[in-house]
């Protein structure tokens, strides 16, 4: 993972109360004042526009918990709203509800507020939200953007508004982007399948216009050509990376004479393979006695799957705190280069690929 931001997995320890273990954030001011994060924000840098009474109710807060305003804050005061926009591609996929996870973390620690949208998977949704948060006068924006070319983001950022890119690279010497190494991912998983024994892999996923699959299959094609020959690799398109998907690709190995099926299924989303093991099962094929099988993403529901589904997992909250750190560095203009960070993947086993561990 990338040096840029810590890892922030958790290690079952109790949360650190605000005295003893961190520094207190503007939110913890609004509790402790029973005031509103807008409203502390205005005493920080507006004081004038808040009523004397709520002035010090919102002073005392701030002597009693030792808070010291944060300089982003103050930044992002001046000339602008204090408040971020953020575009995601797709809320019903976890993997950027963990991003935006982030974002918010560091948001919330340096007592700026963020604004959410949902494109779902709409380039003109996509757009509108753009347009809309210029309009608004968001210090910066965040895009997790579709697939597709980001012309409005461009058009925004020359009309100087800072746009960092989160799940996408940045442009070289223009923007930032923060993005994670997806052949590495596909390499991970298609070696994972190989360790275990398997020999005839198929590579579920699609469409491969989408450079995050098409990654996730190169890095699948590179573990397989390191066996020379002792594995060999399938490709089987998908129009897209659904449960329904995932169905059809069930029923097609399902369909086939059992000498011509499939050892180890490299599915490019957890979607498309709990499908694909919904199907199999129902078919009488053993997951993972008869086909062993890796989903991608990490998606909560992964874990809580009939067979729990081993996956690729994605740092999102890391990416969200290290895309939201870009952008706090592009609107105060403290020394910044633009740049893209990548992180690296994490193989997370469970049993649709190694079988049930049982455990006293």
């Amino acid at each position: 993972m990338s040096t840029d931001t810590p890892s922030r997995r958790s290690t079952g320890e109790t949360a650190p109360s605000v005295n003893k273990r961190r520094a207190p954030v503007m939110a913890d001011v609004a509790r402790r004042a029973g005031v509103s994060l807008g409203t502390v924000s205005n005493v920080i840098n507006n004081p004038g526009v808040v009523a004397e009474r709520t002035l010090r109710k919102v002073q005392d807060a701030i002597d009693e918990l030792g808070f010291v305003p944060n300089q982003v804050a103050r930044s992002l005061a001046v000339g602008h709203a204090n408040t971020i926009g953020f575009v995601i591609v797709d809320l019903a996929n976890s993997y950027f509800v963990d991003i935006a996870r982030g974002v918010e973390e560091l948001a919330d620690e340096s007592g700026v507020r963020l604004l959410l949208a949902n494109s779902d998977v709409d380039l003109a949704k996509q757009d509108s939200y753009l347009e809309l948060f210029e309009e608004s006068r968001v210090s910066g924006i965040l895009l997790a953007p579709l697939d597709a070319p980001l012309t409005r983001a461009e058009q925004i950022r020359r009309r100087q508004m800072p746009v960092v890119h989160v799940n996408w690279p940045g442009v070289d010497g223009e923007s930032c982007g923060v993005v994670v190494d997806e052949e590495l991912g596909g390499y991970t998983a298609t070696r994972h399948l190989i360790e275990l024994g398997r020999q005839r892999l198929l590579f579920a996923g699609g469409p491969l216009s989408l450079s995050a699959v098409a990654s996730r299959l190169t890095g699948a094609r590179r573990a397989v050509e390191e066996e020379q020959g002792r594995v060999t690799l399938e490709l089987l398109e998908t129009d897209r990376l659904t449960v329904a998907a995932g169905l059809a690709v069930g029923r097609g190995i399902a369909n086939r004479p059992p000498d011509e099926r499939p050892d180890g299924l490299v599915s490019a989303a957890d979607a498309l393979a709990s499908g694909a093991i919904q199907t199999m099962i129902y078919s009488g094929i053993e997951v993972p006695g008869d086909i062993a099988v890796i989903g991608y993403d990490n998606n909560h529901f992964a874990a809580d799957h009939v067979i729990p589904i081993s996956t690729i997992g994605q740092p999102g909250v890391d990416m969200g705190r290290a895309a939201a750190k870009l952008l706090f560095e592009e609107i105060t203009r403290v020394p910044h280069v633009h740049r893209t960070i990548t992180m690296n993947p994490e193989l997370i086993v469970r049993e649709s690929t190694t079988g049930r561990t049982w455990t006293d």
